[in-house]
């Protein structure tokens, strides 16, 4: 049984029995890591082991007043995971000093090897140049951290399956982030996905099923609503023309409307019918562009949509 003290900042500890008065009640000071008796004050351990953070530095100051007191986390954005020691670039010693020309020389061939010896087979470095692929699609992309980390993450199951056998690296790499896309719920086009790729929108497709197929990926058919913010912001449209566009397309689900189409081409439509509903219209060229889907494709859900909805502009 413990019972706490807060004036005193010690642990009263039921434990063994005093030697001296035979009491039972033990104190434990978290400061001095003390068990001292209750009664007659005979320390009976001082070998505790401190269980708080060690903020002592053996750097520079820097870090110890931010307080950091590990490395970098795992990440499977890096063909090593991050786990490998990695040689500074800092041309100083541990005391700020500056080095010779003669040690100069030396650490640069030494970062050079230890470059080298990181990647030891061809399958790590395959590994490093998918990744490399997967990090300047992303970027472009402009998709988060999240997103990228699980489509290292399918790359790599792709490549224990042995997938990218008779593929394209760069065909594996787009079709794993358009899989971690749709699994977080930021929704890319293929062809959003193809034009930034060097691979085309028929081959990043075909491997994504293939992937998908293998690695068990349940992935829900993409929501239209998913699409709507986006295409909203690319057309600089208010957060009425946003929420207009929300309502459309719930009442249409209602009757099923969005059965059988396409999300992308609903969303569009849904975007432009609201937009001519709250006064802040764009044209169809306008919305055909930010949405990547034809004009015939908006207009024919365009006319759905305000036939089944009653919807007289």
């Amino acid at each position: 049984m413990t019972f706490q003290n807060d004036e005193l900042d010690t642990v009263i500890v039921e434990v063994k029995q005093c030697s001296d008065c035979r009491s039972r009640e033990f104190e434990h000071n978290h400061r001095t890591g003390e068990d001292v008796c209750g009664r007659c004050g005979l320390v009976y351990s001082n070998m505790a082991i401190d269980e708080g953070p060690d903020w002592r530095s053996y750097e520079d100051t820097s870090q110890e007043q931010s307080g950091e007191r590990t490395g970098m986390p795992t990440t499977n954005l890096l063909h090593d995971k991050g786990l490998t020691t990695d040689i500074g670039w800092k041309n100083s010693d541990f005391s700020g000093s500056s080095l010779s020309s003669i040690n100069n020389k030396l650490f640069r061939r030494l970062r050079r090897q230890h470059q080298r010896t990181r990647i030891s087979s061809s399958t790590e470095r395959n590994l490093a140049v998918a990744l490399g692929e997967l990090q300047r699609l992303a970027a472009q992309m402009g998709l988060p951290r999240d997103v990228r980390e699980e489509a290292a993450y399918i790359y790599r199951k792709a490549v224990e399956k042995k997938l990218v056998r008779g593929r394209s690296i760069e065909g594996v790499v787009a079709a794993s982030l358009y899989a971690a896309c749709r699994m977080r719920k930021i929704p890319r086009t293929l062809d959003e996905v193809g034009e930034f790729s060097r691979t085309g929108r028929k081959e990043i497709g075909r491997t994504f099923r293939a992937i998908a197929k293998e690695l068990r990926i349940r992935v829900h058919p993409s929501n239209p609503k998913d699409y709507i913010d986006r295409f909203c912001s690319v057309l600089e449209l208010p957060r009425e023309v946003i929420t207009q566009a929300h309502d459309i397309i719930n009442k249409a689900e209602q009757i099923d409307l969005t059965a059988g189409r396409g999300p992308t081409g609903i969303a569009a439509a849904s975007v432009y019918l609201a937009s001519k509903m709250i006064g802040f219209e764009r044209t169809q060229k306008e919305v055909s562009d930010a949405a990547g889907v034809t004009e015939v494709t908006i207009r024919n859900r365009y006319k759905e949509m305000c036939k089944a909805l009653d919807i007289k502009l």
